[in-house]
């Protein structure tokens, strides 16, 4: 029930915002009407995804407890910490105030992937070019190469998307992303940072040499830009093809598990913007059902999103995917067609990876079939389950040690 409330909701905002958009009304409004639509839009969507305390994703609605420990890594987390304080240097004093949050604060929490969403935080917009290094800084320190390159290049493709819509470059861009720091930069004490935009959020978790990445959200419309600027950037192409590859390899018995829908005609997507306690029960094709060969592909798959992060901390995360691998359900919505679309889930108690071809929004109009979901709109969110998104758990064990004000 509590699913269903959230889904219903996330449907809401998604399709009064695409109607709002699509009818032309958005250009026909004065500056200051848009800008009163986005801040009820956002304080609508944030008064009521905020409205419980943070639980976390669960299978039942109760926390396993024990997944997730203190510990050392024995992977620095300098190089962040160093590329954070350099970013937070270069900024000037009302940037700061308006970047920087308590560690514990509900900002956290408040990332939506539409672009009509006020956000918080310095944007590379208002960023001059020596602040824009700064900031590809911190991602540079934070991502591995894969992901620093998606990051840019989601970028990229939203300044397409504003090509596809006669210029638009109000509604969308390559610099309409913010930056928000939540605490103090710091080799013992709990921080970290967001950034939030169109297609592009990733909290980013501090604890002494610990990391945690979740919630991610990466996506695109379009996916792959034929012309305009930025002709022949591409993303999430490895991640749908060897989804696909790996549904293939199942066998008739094994398909029969994994498919929870054979027919895909909308958005599925479960864990987006304002879902962090979502109730998602197990479904799927268990791991410990596969051939020792499926196993470690299936464990590929999950390295593909995984190795976004550093690749010292991805390498550590892996380490925890493994632990929980015959526990791991993949999931599968839509046909067996090559060039079809699809939706596909891995689950296990540690990481929730969702795959989903999407209905067009920005570029529906260059569509024949607008209504259905399409190659070109592609939504990719990876979460932490049991109550570790945004470093939750371990931020409350580092309280339950180090209590505040002590």
């Amino acid at each position: 029930m509590h699913f269903q409330r959230g889904l219903a909701f996330s449907s809401f905002v998604f399709l009064a915002g695409a109607a709002f958009y699509q009818s032309g009304a958005w250009s026909q409004q004065p500056a200051g009407s848009r800008l009163e639509r986005f801040q009820a839009m956002s304080r609508k969507a944030e008064a009521e995804g905020l409205a419980k305390p943070f639980i976390g994703i669960t299978a039942s609605g109760q926390v396993t407890p024990g997944l997730f420990t203190l510990k050392s890594t024995g992977v620095s987390t300098e190089p962040v910490q160093r590329a954070a304080e350099a970013f937070l240097g270069g900024l000037d004093e009302a940037q700061r105030a308006k970047t920087q949050f308590p560690v514990d604060d509900p900002e956290w929490r408040k990332w939506m992937n539409q672009h009509f969403y006020i956000r918080q935080g310095v944007s590379f917009l208002e960023m001059t070019p020596a602040q824009r290094d700064l900031a590809f800084g911190l991602l540079r320190a934070s991502l591995s190469a894969k992901g620093l390159k998606l990051s840019r290049d989601i970028m990229k493709l939203n300044h397409t998307l504003g090509e596809l819509n006669q210029d638009d470059f109000e509604q969308y861009g390559e610099w309409r992303y913010h930056i928000t720091v939540m605490g103090k930069p710091s080799s013992t004490e709990p921080w970290g940072w967001q950034i939030d935009g169109h297609h592009l959020i990733v909290n980013y978790f501090v604890l002494g040499d610990q990391v945690v990445m979740s919630p991610v959200f990466v996506g695109s419309e379009p996916v792959v830009a034929y012309e305009g600027k930025y002709k022949g950037t591409a993303i999430l192409q490895d991640e749908q093809n060897q989804g696909f590859a790996f549904f293939q390899s199942l066998s008739a018995e094994q398909r029969g598990k994994a498919v929870i829908d054979g027919s895909k005609t909308r958005n599925n997507n479960i864990g987006e913007a304002f879902r962090d306690n979502v109730v998602l029960d197990w479904a799927g094709v268990r791991a410990n059902d596969l051939s020792a060969k499926q196993k470690a592909d299936l464990e590929k798959l999950i390295a593909m999103y995984v190795s976004n992060m550093d690749d010292g901390h991805a390498k550590v995360k892996m380490a925890e995917v493994r632990k929980h691998l015959d526990e791991t359900r993949f999931a599968w919505v839509g046909g067996a067609d090559a060039n079809g679309v699809y939706y596909y889930r891995i689950h296990s108690p540690v990481i929730l990876i969702e795959f989903d071809h999407q209905v067009l929004v920005g570029i529906r109009h260059l569509s024949k079939t607008p209504q259905l979901p399409d190659r070109q709109h592609i939504h990719v969110v990876v979460r932490t389950p049991n109550g570790n998104d945004y470093g939750k758990d371990l931020l409350r064990q580092h309280y339950l040690k180090h209590p505040h004000g002590a």
